[in-house]
């Protein structure tokens, strides 16, 4: 295998859309890293997978001592808010010593790789307005701070020896989402309502929270960009600079139902410390990069309902 491209989490959300996308534009080989007893692999395209467990620094080391890649997209790490307040340790663990586990191979192995890490707008201070790469830094979570942690990590390696580009991804949904985020989490329960196995009652939490909704295929399409052309170290935000309330995402997920619809908010679903507002500022990323979101937010639902309606065929 030639100087192939290495992805870790690839079995995940964004990282199984960011195989797709290489496989299907790029000549590379593709590696992909899967956490041993995760989610099953996919197949792709001239892709290999790996089950490889970041947090053994000498698997990952013989790991990468194996397939010296030219190029890696860091997806692999714990990827919710809500939940890295009950288990901080194991989101410190996998998102910040995982990390350095890679990146330390990754110096001893020699090579010289260019390397991608998606952090998060989390890293951000809540803000009033659209967030620049120059916003304070003050994490208000635990997950945010690990993310943090992470470019921290990037950066030092890009002083001795690596070339890491980071790009900070605003909220993206898509196929393939845990459901215990919004959007999919209603695209969901509509698709159960459709198939009639719950009441036609949509179970939701805060509405009046405002968020971008970035097409996954748009994020993982910038994380290419980034690692192609970005300058080390240097932060882009991956973002539109709209955001919306997450009823309007609501009330357009009823709109494409096939039954109507009754909506239930339950406190319970409410997360601590639900920020009011996240929304980005993409001039960094548009005039450097010439990045910009394509696919339009009424294929992003078309598409997510789809697939909760196919995957409630095939069970």
């Amino acid at each position: 295998m030639v100087t192939p491209i290495l992805v870790t989490g690839a079995a995940g959300f964004a990282g199984s859309h960011l195989i797709e996308l290489l496989a299907a534009e790029e000549a590379a080989d593709i590696v992909a890293w899967h956490r041993p007893g995760g989610r099953p692999p996919h197949p792709a395209p001239r892709t290999t997978w790996q089950a490889v467990d970041l947090l053994d620094s000498d698997f990952v080391r013989r790991a990468i001592d194996m397939v010296r890649p030219a190029a890696v997209y860091h997806c692999a790490g714990a990827a919710h808010v809500g939940r890295s307040w009950n288990a901080t340790e194991s989101t410190f663990a996998v998102n910040v010593r995982g990390t350095h586990h890679l990146l330390q191979a990754l110096r001893q192995a020699d090579g010289a790789t260019r390397v991608m890490i998606p952090s998060s707008a989390m890293v951000y201070q809540p803000a009033s307005e659209p967030l620049t790469e120059e916003h304070p830094l003050v994490p208000p979570n635990p997950y945010g701070l690990s993310k943090l942690a992470q470019e921290l990590l990037g950066a030092r390696a890009s002083t001795d020896g690596l070339s890491v580009t980071i790009g900070r991804a605003f909220n993206h949904v898509g196929a393939r989402q845990d459901p215990s985020f919004a959007a999919p989490g209603f695209a969901k329960q509509i698709a159960e309502i459709e198939a009639g196995l719950r009441e036609p009652e949509v179970v939701v939490g805060n509405l009046d929270a405002r968020r971008e909704v970035t097409d996954v295929r748009d994020t993982v399409r910038a994380y290419r960009t980034i690692l192609e052309r970005g300058r080390p170290a240097h932060p882009y935000n991956i973002c539109s600079g709209h955001a919306m309330a997450i009823r309007e995402l609501l009330d357009m997920l009823c709109d494409r139902a096939k039954v109507p619809i009754r909506i239930r908010v339950d406190p319970s679903r409410f997360q601590l410390n639900d920020l009011p507002l996240l929304v980005g500022d993409p001039t960094r990323i548009r005039d450097e990069l010439g990045w910009a979101p394509i696919v339009p937010l009424s294929q992003t639902l078309d598409d997510l309902l789809e697939y909760w309606r196919a995957s409630l065929r095939h069970t």
